[in-house]
């Protein structure tokens, strides 16, 4: 085999983050009773979340932000959105969200079957994930994931965040590892992919959402099921 270690991404990738998003969110509109503060469907503050959660995840991938800042300012700028401008209740939605959605167990199709099919042909498999370091192993627990990984790298623990090549070297220590023997394995582009073209690494680009590429990445599919053609 051309790699001996696998290394993927968790949300968007394994994970499905906006459906188990969605399936919290659901849950705190109804304990918050955000129906008679927002006046608004459920839809459009799920939408209004997603897009302001999209934001400041690229800024602190970028280390523009704090992490603190992440987890409360993007309830607080939805909130803004239907002008409620309360930080109190922005923070008790934070708090709450975090957790919550830990104890989703919604993957995307193939996840368990791809999984299986990869240890049964003795990759090691391992995580790298710009995620909480308690929140991501909430996740993994919860979602019967587990099991099937070495080790998960996070960004707290390595101090670091993709794209950046310290995270993968952090990684490649971790699982005593080398590049050339390496693949990373995720959804976001400019994350992941650059990521492992900054580390000097392979990686497959897991098109989900059928995305224009504007980074090169070493193989892309389309669903899970599609990385039994390439490992």
């Amino acid at each position: 085999m051309k790699y001996k270690h696998l290394f993927f991404d968790l949300d968007h990738t394994l994970w499905d983050f906006d459906a188990n998003a969605k399936a919290t969110l659901t849950d705190l509109y109804a304990l918050f009773e955000l129906d008679k503060k927002v006046a608004a469907p459920f839809d459009d503050f799920y939408k209004k979340y997603l897009y302001h959660n999209e934001i400041l995840w690229d800024k602190y991938h970028h280390g523009l932000i704090t992490a603190e800042d992440l987890k409360w300012k993007r309830m607080w700028r939805t909130l803004l959105d239907f002008k409620i401008g309360d930080e109190k209740l922005s923070r008790d939605l934070s708090g709450k969200f975090l957790e919550i959605l830990p104890t989703k167990k919604l993957l995307f199709p193939h996840t368990t079957e791809l999984l299986n099919y990869l240890l049964d042909k003795k990759y090691a498999l391992h995580l790298i994930t710009n995620g909480f370091e308690k929140t991501q192993w909430s996740k993994i627990n919860n979602s019967g994931l587990a099991k099937y990984f070495t080790h998960m790298i996070t960004s707290e623990a390595s101090n670091s965040l993709k794209p950046k090549k310290e995270i993968f070297d952090y990684a490649m220590g971790k699982a005593g590892a080398s590049l050339k023997e390496s693949i990373m394995i995720g959804d976001n582009l400019d994350a992941d992919i650059q990521g492992a073209i900054n580390a000097g690494m392979d990686s497959v680009f897991v098109n989900h959402i059928n995305a224009t590429s504007h980074i090169k990445s070493t193989y892309t599919v389309y669903h899970l099921k599609e990385l039994e053609l390439i490992l």
